[in-house]
This record gives structure tokens, C-alpha cells and sequence, in this order.
């Protein structure tokens, strides 16, 4: 008898602690794009947390204070979220650019630029974004011996002067600390053999990484530097590159790069 009713028990309170979630699956679409204020070209960039982070806060949801929601870029600048929750949020994006939401060392707001948005069904974003630096490749990669020799051009897409008027109250920088996060740091030539080559997806074998110390990449600014491939890279391989370049200063603590469009490489037999 004591064995039956504690069976009894059991199955009563497995039943009674059953909750079941009635919530429709999220079903709308975020879609969108970053892209350079200035020419309007796509923002390229990596993927992961190296990229543009695109950020929403949902500020129509009222039971709790609203938690960040995160994604990430794809290389070619583009977004996509296919599990939303319908209503109103607060989106804005993260990368190698100026930043759209800008805080002083108080803690007080002295620029944003994110977007509210109700989100229903496919909604699209355009985000224009000032980017730390545009690269640009100089004719065509050239392999020799299982090498590949290509010629890539670094600029400024944002000039010092806006550059120090949009960072410099953000943390009451001295114009000589502005001036060095204003440094190229390094510029890299990255090898994979997957098309989506990037600080995520790279072959260390064959990647070369030039590091720069202070501002002396500053004369090279705007003029074809030239980068050869480490290792020898079997015949019959087939790869992508793609440059990169950083300034010396972290958005969001992460100091990340602006790129250019990989390019495929067929190594001959």
C-alpha cells in the first residue's frame, strides 16, 4: 500500500510542475546593410565577433529590463535574422568604423545614431557608417613557385580631423593620444581555402602579417604595398585572399580591421 502511494505522489507532482510553452516560434526578419557614408559601398568586413556586431534591444517587451540581442555581419556587409520577435527595437551595428552611439567618460550620450525600428514581417536597415580605413587591391595577385605576390592600396576613409572631433570627447583624449590611435598597427594578407577568408578563417602557413610601430605606416598611406604569400602552397590548390588593416583603436574593446573583396587564386599544377 505504501509503495502504491508513492507512486501516486510522484506521478501527481511530475504532472503538476509540467508547464507548457504556448509562445509562437519568432518568425520576422531583420535584413540589412552597412555602408560607407561617404560612397555608399558596403562596409566589408569578417564574420564573428571580429566584425560588425549588430545589436537589438527589444523596447516594446515590458515584463523585464530588455537583454541585448547579438548577431554578426557577413563579409560582405550584409545582415540577416530570420527569428524575431514582433515589435518595436532599438538596433545599431559595431565595427571598424566611427561609433554610431557615442557615451563621454560621465556616461552621458553625446551622439546616436542607432535606429528604432518596429519589426514586422521582413523589415530592412540601412546603416551609414564612417570606416577607419578602405583597401583596395592593385591589379591582379601573381603566383610564382607556390607564392602569391599581390598589391593591395591603404587609405584613411575617415580624415583625422573627424576622426578626433567625433572620438576625442569620448574620453577627453589629448590630440597625441588621438594621434596614435589613429596608427596602422598592421596589415595582413590573409590566405584560406574557404571563400569567407578572414581573421576567423585563415591558413597560417601561407598568411604573412606586417606589424608597424607608431605612425610609421603613415607614409604609405595611398601607395601600392606589395605582399607575397609565406610558405610554398601545393600545385593544384585552389585559394582566396583578402587584406586587412587596423587603426589602434578597439570599438566595443576589439580592435578590428577593415578589408577588401577576396579574391580566388587557382595555383597551377
Amino acid at each position: 500500500m505504501v509503495y502504491v502511494i508513492w507512486n501516486l505522489i510522484l506521478l501527481t507532482g511530475g504532472y503538476s510542475c509540467t508547464k507548457i510553452d504556448n509562445y509562437e516560434e519568432p518568425k520576422e526578419t531583420l535584413k540589412g546593410r552597412v555602408v560607407d557614408v561617404v560612397t555608399g559601398e558596403p562596409v566589408l568586413t569578417d564574420q564573428g565577433s571580429e566584425g560588425t556586431r549588430v545589436r537589438m534591444r527589444e523596447l516594446s517587451w515590458t515584463a523585464s529590463v530588455p537583454e541585448n540581442l547579438d548577431f554578426f555581419c557577413m563579409k560582405e556587409g550584409v545582415f540577416q535574422n530570420t527569428k524575431v520577435f514582433k515589435g518595436t527595437y532599438n538596433v545599431r551595428v559595431d565595427g571598424a568604423f566611427i561609433p554610431l552611439v557615442r557615451l563621454n567618460d560621465a556616461g552621458d550620450t553625446i551622439a546616436n545614431e542607432s535606429k528604432t525600428q518596429e519589426i514586422k514581417g521582413v523589415t530592412e536597415l540601412e546603416f551609414k557608417v564612417q570606416p577607419f580605413l578602405k583597401l583596395e587591391w592593385v591589379g591582379n595577385p601573381v603566383v610564382s613557385n607556390g607564392k602569391i605576390t599581390a598589391t593591395v592600396k591603404v587609405t584613411r576613409a575617415v580624415s583625422p580631423a573627424d576622426f578626433k572631433a567625433k572620438i576625442g570627447p569620448m574620453g577627453d583624449y589629448s590630440d597625441a593620444e588621438l594621434d596614435d590611435m589613429l596608427n596602422v598597427t598592421d596589415v595582413r594578407l590573409f590566405v584560406s581555402q574557404v571563400p569567407y577568408v578572414g581573421y576567423r578563417e585563415w591558413d597560417n602557413r601561407y598568411t604573412t602579417i606586417i606589424e608597424y610601430s607608431g605612425n610609421a605606416f603613415n607614409a604609405l598611406l595611398g601607395q601600392p604595398l606589395t605582399i607575397t604569400t609565406q610558405g610554398t602552397i601545393p600545385a593544384g590548390r585552389t585559394v582566396f585572399i583578402r587584406a586587412a588593416a587596423r587603426i589602434n583603436y578597439a570599438t566595443e574593446n576589439i580592435k578590428r580591421h577593415n578589408y577588401n573583396a577576396a579574391v580566388r587564386v587557382d595555383i597551377p599544377q
